[in-house]
């Protein structure tokens, strides 16, 4: 029983390291993204 609550204990941590890694990546397409579109404004002007 004790193996499957350390077990448990050890996949929600990773599940939630996992969530922060996605944000950040989220975060840093978002800013490449917002860096392409100031370029392409400046270039149409």
């Amino acid at each position: 029983m004790r193996k499957i609550i350390a077990l448990s204990i050890v996949a929600a941590a990773l599940a939630v390291s996992a969530c922060n890694t996605i944000s950040g990546a989220g975060r840093d397409v978002s800013a490449a993204g917002s860096a392409v579109t100031q370029g392409a404004e400046t270039a149409k002007h």
